[in-house]
């Protein structure tokens, strides 16, 4: 059998004038045979010998061998560059002459020409190979990382019952619950966290935070530096609602609070009635 979208090993069984017919070196006669066009087939290839090549479909929708290698096969995860955006979707790079579809319904976010996409490999409903960027079931669950480990992933969808789904190295299923997420972060962002746990099925759980007596200090000169953007006057204070807290400084209320209560400590800053203002 000839597995669609797979390197695989086949036998050469027949000649032409336009190339050579490959089949499953285990099959039988009548079984299926797979075109390599002539002007891939390696110089000397006689009947009988066995090729490596990538099996996929012709822009025709007839199966067709390659000796070229894609950058991905068949349910593996990696990026993949936009090459242009059509009627259907957009067609990605994958180093093989006919581009890899990426239907409008598979994709997380809008792309367009030139953007590095994370993507995986998938046949479609109509034995078409396509792309997908819901990697979510593509990844692996056997990372190395334990918790309190820092760790580089790039985020590939956004939930706002979970959080933000996470490909840890491009290849490990992560997850920043919505708890955890902090500032903006979007589609496509590689982000640094650290684990904050491993689930009994290999799931990573992170944190784009570090520990609370950490993040405290990270957090107030953050706000320190917003105040100085302010000509060191920032415009509300701590009792200002949540939203305007959160657009102007990404963080939550409480982050915030604790932030200017660790500012008013050391006597940085002074709050007023409708502002906080740096103590020069």
């Amino acid at each position: 059998m000839i597995r669609l979208g797979e390197i695989q090993q086949l036998k050469v069984v027949k000649k032409v004038e336009f190339g050579i017919y490959l089949a499953d070196p285990e099959g039988n006669a009548k079984e299926e045979k797979v075109l390599l066009p002539i002007k891939q087939v390696p110089e000397g290839t006689e009947i009988g010998d066995m090729l490596e090549i990538f099996a996929y479909k012709d822009s025709k929708d007839r199966l067709i061998a390659t000796t070229r290698r894609p950058y991905l096969t068949l349910g593996e995860v990696g990026e993949l560059t936009v090459a242009q955006v059509g009627k259907f979707g957009a067609f990605l790079d994958w180093g093989l002459e006919k581009e890899l579809l990426l239907p409008f319904k598979e994709q997380t976010k809008r792309v367009k020409e030139g953007d590095t996409i994370l993507a995986a490999v998938y046949i479609d409903k109509s034995s078409r190979l396509c792309a997908t960027m819901n990697v979510y079931k593509y990844l692996d669950l056997d990372s190395p990382y334990q918790k309190e480990d820092k760790v580089s992933g790039r985020v590939y969808e956004i939930s706002e019952e979970f959080g933000a789904f996470v490909a840890v190295d491009d290849r490990y299923s992560g997850l920043i619950p919505k708890k955890e997420l902090y500032g903006e972060v979007k589609i496509g962002d590689v982000i640094q966290a650290r684990v904050t746990s491993v689930k009994e099925d290999g799931k990573l759980d992170l944190s784009i935070r570090e520990k609370a007596y950490i993040q405290m200090n990270v957090d107030a000169e953050k706000v320190m530096s917003i105040i100085e953007s302010y000509d060191g006057v920032l415009p509300f204070n701590d009792k200002a609602r949540p939203e305007t807290i959160k657009r102007e400084t990404g963080m939550s209320k409480n982050e915030f609070k604790r932030a200017v209560g660790n500012l008013l400590k050391a006597r940085r800053i002074e709050i007023t009635e409708k502002s906080i203002r740096k103590i020069k």
